[in-house]
């Protein structure tokens, strides 16, 4: 039995099944709909993804809040307690305040557990792309590696995760200042459809705008043609928001081009807030971003 725990934050969109297989701990993030509180557990328990997303297809208002220091803590110190060692997997500095928080927290177990080896990274990444990185770390686990093993090769190779995104609505954009409002109203009008990824320091940023919502799927998938590696022996993860035909469509093509293991699941409302219903993502090992 191994003698560290995982953690991450429900940005990472595992699903529940995932999150049991791999045995990783998630800390759920905080969001509102239509001015009610609610927490992102992985199961969905307090609400689910339909639910989530047709509230804001009917127009309902979505706000997120970051994990703060002391929620991290009260998570962490159960598993400290225990004599365990710890390896929090963080969402991306570049589109969060999480990190900042985590660093707070992290001087001040250090402080409580010396004994304790704690180690949190930056994934610098988002949805499943987070996720693709907690994946790759239990299996590292899984195969005896180390915790600072694991830290090390995350710190190392991050880069190497490749996170790729499609909107449906750009109104979402322009809510979230990505977008100017006079660009998202002409976009929508002529059928653009933006295609997206996330940079060296974390940032989801506009890479190319094609017209037409297949034409953004394909895409997806042409990314995934030139840029994944080892297409026959790495993982891919597709997540969406709400559009699980999409999804298995960009499944289609990314196992066409060679994937042999995908696994496909929904957008959170923390990372839906932002990007909308519709929203369609892909991530994998790749040559670099």
């Amino acid at each position: 039995m191994y003698n560290y725990e995982i953690f991450t934050e429900s940005t990472a969109d595992l699903t529940q099944e995932l999150v049991d297989q791999l045995g990783v701990q998630v800390i759920p993030m905080e969001f509102t709909l239509d001015g009610k509180d609610y927490l992102n557990y992985p199961d969905n328990r307090q609400l689910s993804p339909k639910e989530f997303y047709d509230g804001l297809r009917n127009g309902g208002k979505s706000t997120t809040a970051q994990v703060n220091s002391e929620r991290m803590k009260d998570a962490f110190r159960p598993v400290l307690s225990e004599g365990k060692d710890l390896l929090y997997l963080v969402f991306s500095s570049g589109l969060s305040g999480t990190w900042q928080s985590a660093q707070l927290a992290l001087e001040d177990l250090k402080e409580e557990f010396p004994q304790r080896n704690i180690r949190f990274v930056n994934t610098l990444n988002a949805s499943m792309g987070e996720g693709l990185m907690v994946w790759y770390a239990a299996k590292m686990r899984e195969k005896g590696d180390s915790l600072d093993q694991v830290a090390d090769y995350m710190e190392k190779n991050w880069e190497s995760f490749n996170s790729w995104f499609t909107v449906d609505d750009l109104m979402f954009l322009k809510r979230g200042g990505r977008l100017s409002g006079g660009a998202a109203i002409a976009g929508t009008l002529l059928g653009i459809k933006p295609v997206l990824h996330v940079d060296q320091e974390g940032h989801l940023i506009n890479m190319e705008k094609v017209r037409g919502r297949k034409t953004s799927l394909d895409s997806l998938a042409r990314h995934y043609r030139e840029h994944g590696l080892d297409k026959e022996n790495n993982v891919v993860f597709i997540s969406h928001g709400d559009c699980l035909e999409d999804a298995k469509y960009l499944e289609q093509q990314v196992r066409q081009a060679g994937a042999k293991e995908v696994y496909l699941g929904t957008i959170g409302p923390v990372i839906g807030a932002h990007s909308g219903p519709g929203t369609v993502a892909l991530f994998f090992w790749g040559d670099g971003r």
